[in-house]
């Protein structure tokens, strides 16, 4: 009787320890919330389960363009107070939220840079926009185009057309798209023949066919940057994200969806 008693209470001890083995484990997965711009989309199909893998915690993203005013954009969810714990967007846009006191100032940091490009949708030639002159050529021949009210659309409109001239003629045939959808689902479904939008977004659709960058002499290439919430429950972990998103795997699937190395981190890898 006796042995039949430590047997049980030895039994009864080993499950004990395993039942806070388990706990001990799940005490650390964090419930990381994520506000993203649509830019890294592609990216963070490869890098989110892998990060998610190694840590254990879990990543709940909102995405959303960095500028805009429909439900679905950065700067809206964030003055309706959604629950977050790091933002990535156009560090320009976040310099702003940062001023108004959402982000802690220190933890700013650059991700990426993105690119703007052209896509058209399948069945079309593709067109030549190796030049100013050809892309307006191409703008002008297109029966509509395509562009977000994100960061891209925002310098498409206020910039590039006025300066190709021909921001008259491109307001019959422009394609406003709002919110989380992206330049290349619009494209998908015939509702544009050809789309401006950061190259990593366009290139997220194997469906569309990928033209190029914008030509230098009009390109626009943006910062895509990170920050802590002032208000962030998961600050740590929010930040251990951050890190993983220097790394040489994480690096090499940037560049492999489109995006490249801030200058600031390709300089400091080259030294």
């Amino acid at each position: 009787m006796a042995i039949e008693t430590k047997k049980w209470a030895i039994r009864a001890s080993i499950l004990a320890l395993a039942c806070a083995a388990a706990l001990s484990g799940t005490a650390h997965a964090e419930d990381i919330h994520v506000l993203a711009t649509g830019a890294l989309s592609a990216a963070f199909k490869q890098l989110v389960p892998a990060f998610e893998r190694d840590t254990g915690n879990h990543l709940l993203i909102s995405w959303g363009p960095s500028y805009g005013t429909s439900p679905d954009a950065l700067p809206m969810r964030i003055k309706s107070g959604e629950s977050m714990d790091v933002c990535f967007m156009i560090g320009a846009a976040l310099d702003e939220q940062i001023k108004q006191g959402v982000f802690v100032p220190d933890t700013k940091t650059d991700i990426a840079e993105s690119a703007v490009g052209v896509a058209v949708r399948a069945g079309i030639p593709k067109p030549d926009v190796s030049t100013p002159e050809k892309l307006k050529q191409a703008l002008l021949s297109a029966k509509s185009v395509a562009f977000s009210e994100g960061a891209s659309g925002t310098y498409i409109t206020g910039t590039l057309f006025p300066k190709l001239g021909i921001a008259e003629q491109m307001k019959q045939k422009s394609v406003l798209i709002k919110g989380r959808e992206l330049v290349g689902a619009a494209l998908q479904r015939g509702d544009a023949d050809l789309g401006l939008q950061q190259i990593s977004e366009l290139k997220a659709f194997k469906e569309i066919q990928f033209v190029g960058p914008l030509p230098r002499d009009v390109q626009k290439v943006s910062v895509i940057s990170a920050a802590i919430a002032k208000n962030a429950q998961q600050a740590e972990a929010a930040k251990a994200f951050i890190g993983y998103l220097k790394s040489k795997n994480a690096v090499a699937i940037f560049d492999s969806t489109g995006l490249e190395q801030p200058q600031s981190q390709a300089q400091a890898t080259a030294n």
